[in-house]
């Protein structure tokens, strides 16, 4: 059986850094083409139907090995695109609620964690489409603090099944990944993106840089995606 409609589209956006270089740009110039990307394919998802779609903007790495000069560039583009999406019109018609996960509030300026904490709070109540932005995130770092989660919730012998792990996961609220998206031509999952949540998923590589991957690369991708058959380990 072919599959329909993704429900949930995870995005590793990789490639902004090396578009610039191509380029010959600063490496936030390659952040700032991304971010224009970002507010691309989650237009084209919401026209599109799909009700989740994730975007992995910056890893744990990203924010303590970047150059100074770069990460408050990318902090810049953060707070001006962020201001834009929570305002926007369409969020507001379509209904779709903002998450935020990831351990931004430890690694953002206050400026940036209050817009954000604003789009959370003002979509809070919506429910037909999710978009998700995973910020100061690796997926090793989620499963170990669900790990400790655990830990201290059963110090005595009890069951832990599936379920617990989940509801245990920054992820918790989010459903499973059917369709994983990697741009930038180097397909590998980076710190275990969504490890959890994409154990079923089918994967996209592509390679293109992200600048380059717009809303008719997305549609490409998810008519891939129907004409698959998904055997679920099966």
């Amino acid at each position: 059986m072919k599959n329909s409609l993704p429900n949930h589209i995870a995005i590793i956006p990789d490639g902004n850094r090396r578009w610039a270089k191509k380029k010959g740009l600063k490496p936030w110039d390659g952040h700032e083409e991304g971010a224009k990307k970002i507010e691309e394919l989650a237009r084209a998802a919401l026209n599109m139907k799909i009700r989740n779609i994730s975007f992995w903007g910056s890893s744990l790495g990203n924010l303590e090995r970047r150059p100074l000069k770069e990460k408050r560039a990318l902090l810049g583009i953060y707070e001006r695109y962020f201001r834009k999406l929570i305002d926007s019109k369409e969020v507001h018609d379509n209904e779709a609620r903002i998450n935020v996960i990831g351990r931004w509030r430890e690694y953002f300026p206050e400026k940036l964690k209050k817009i954000l904490e604003e789009g959370i709070e003002r979509t809070k109540n919506y429910k037909k489409f999710t978009l998700n932005f995973f910020l100061a995130y690796s997926g090793d770092d989620e499963m170990l603090e669900a790990v400790k989660k655990i830990v201290n919730k059963f110090r005595e012998e009890a069951e832990i099944t599936r379920k617990t792990i989940k509801e245990n996961l920054m992820t918790k609220d989010l459903p499973a990944v059917d369709l994983l998206i990697r741009t930038g031509g180097d397909p590998h999952l980076s710190a275990g993106f969504m490890m959890w949540d994409i154990a079923d998923a089918q994967l996209y590589f592509s390679d293109e840089f992200f600048p380059e991957f717009g809303a008719e690369r997305l549609k490409e991708a998810v008519e891939d995606y129907k004409k698959r058959e998904r055997r679920m380990g099966k």
